[in-house]
């Protein structure tokens, strides 16, 4: 019995010293993690501005040193081709060149953290939008957006796809010719006569070649038991444009509805949009505006040339008639950001119009949900209940600049949402 006792006791000490261990290395695990997020991927200064940073980390980076320059609480070691900055201590950049240098960050000067990018951009001004748009684009091949059965014309069922595309996939070929439509796709199905299919796949990045048995329907017709889509339209809001002409809106993707996948594009039109009504935010129904579009030639504004994570982008060649806003905005680059009360200007009440919210949280390092507020305006909050879909790329202001756009909101709190850096959107 005591011998007993005693191995129970080795082991609860054990058990024990193994707690205490994992607690250690989880506690330094989560420290690293900590300090890697509190530094951003990318640094932004504007060229000529000296941008105050203040990380309070203890760490150590090695900036490039040409055409740098430091200031602050600090005095940076300089030697012939690099600055060593402590990031515990406050510091400003400042450049008068243009042009990307790197920052190697390092835990107490030993341990890599992470390359940080420093780009050093000219002055931007923008006229924030706000109007709602029509968005129409084609795909770059014909986009799969799943497979089923088909019933031969022996009443048999098949899926001669089955596991073989994916969704997601684009057609780009059959049998060795280009097709840019669903229509051409029919047809070479249908002129098969039955016989074997090679289809050109571009599966992500990679290009392969499936072989397909077409199943017969009926007399002359040809199916692959494959659902596509080669275009996509939707209602938007138009973020801004320069005194180029060239827009961005959205602040995020052009996705496929049923994938979920950004759409490759081959090209596209933007156009005038009425707002037909409004579906209202609740919990667990994140609302909409409801749109119409005309498609036709006096309402078009433009072309859209880029589909990319933080929006899409082209030439306008006119304004929006609901445009009647066109005084030009500075920028704020996401260190000049604040906590606290800022504006989305949105058309949702049929007039352009500045809403109150409050910014909760930033997160330096995400791509198009960097910004987290809370819609606070008894206006909006009547009209919509918050952040509504159709409502992505609503210019966000603070402080007389643009510091972003409304991008996604939250499905079981539409009084929340997230939005892009504008620096993100320019510097797509």
């Amino acid at each position: 019995m005591k011998e007993q006792k005693q191995k129970t006791k080795k082991f609860q000490k054990w058990i024990a010293r193994g707690s205490l261990a994992f607690g250690f290395f989880w506690g330094v695990f989560f420290s690293y993690s900590a300090m890697r997020e509190s530094i951003p991927d990318t640094i932004r200064i504007e060229k000529g501005e000296a941008e105050k940073f203040d990380f309070n980390v203890p760490i150590t980076a090695e900036l490039e040193q040409e055409g740098m320059e430091v200031f602050g609480n600090q005095s940076p070691k300089v030697d012939k081709d690099k600055i060593t900055l402590d990031l515990n201590q406050s510091f400003s950049l400042k450049s008068q060149q243009q042009g990307n240098y790197f920052m190697s960050c390092k835990l107490f000067g030993l341990f890599p953290i992470k390359e940080v990018s420093v780009e050093v951009m000219d002055k931007a001004q923008v006229v924030p939008c706000g109007v709602p748009v029509g968005i129409y684009v084609k795909t770059d091949g014909v986009l799969i957006i799943g497979t089923g059965s088909v019933v031969g014309s022996d009443g048999m069922s098949y899926e001669p796809a089955g596991n073989l595309v994916k969704s997601g996939d684009y057609i780009k070929t059959v049998n060795e010719q280009v097709i840019e439509n669903k229509e051409e796709l029919i047809d070479k199905v249908n002129q098969c006569q039955g016989e074997s299919l090679i289809l050109g796949i571009l599966r992500e990045e990679e290009y392969i070649q499936i072989k397909v048995d077409p199943v017969q329907t009926e007399e002359n017709e040809y199916k692959l038991g494959i659902w596509v889509r080669d275009d996509l339209a939707g209602v938007g809001t138009l973020t801004f444009y320069d005194d180029q002409g060239s827009y961005g809106a959205l602040g995020h993707p052009v996705s496929d509805m049923d994938t979920g996948i950004k759409v490759n594009l081959s090209e596209g039109t933007l156009y005038e949009a009425e707002i037909a009504g409004i579906t209202k935010g609740e919990k667990g129904n994140p609302g909409e505006i409801s749109g119409v579009i005309t498609y036709l030639e006096q309402y078009k504004l433009g072309s859209v040339d880029e589909n990319t994570n933080v929006g899409i982008y082209g030439k306008l060649e006119r304004m929006p008639e609901n445009q009647q806003q066109n005084t030009y905005y500075p920028i704020a680059l996401k260190q000049k950001i604040e906590k606290g009360e800022a504006k989305i200007v949105s058309s949702v009440s049929g007039k352009r119009k500045e809403y109150s919210i409050n910014i909760i949280e930033l997160d330096y390092n995400s791509e198009n949900k960097g910004i987290l507020f809370q819609v606070t305006d008894p206006e909006l909050l009547n009209l919509t209940g918050g952040v509504i879909q159709g409502m992505s790329g609503s210019p966000i202001l603070q402080n007389g600049k643009v510091i972003g756009a409304v991008t996604h909101v939250f499905v079981q709190d539409s009084t929340k949402g997230y939005g892009i850096f504008i620096e993100n959107m320019l510097q797509h």
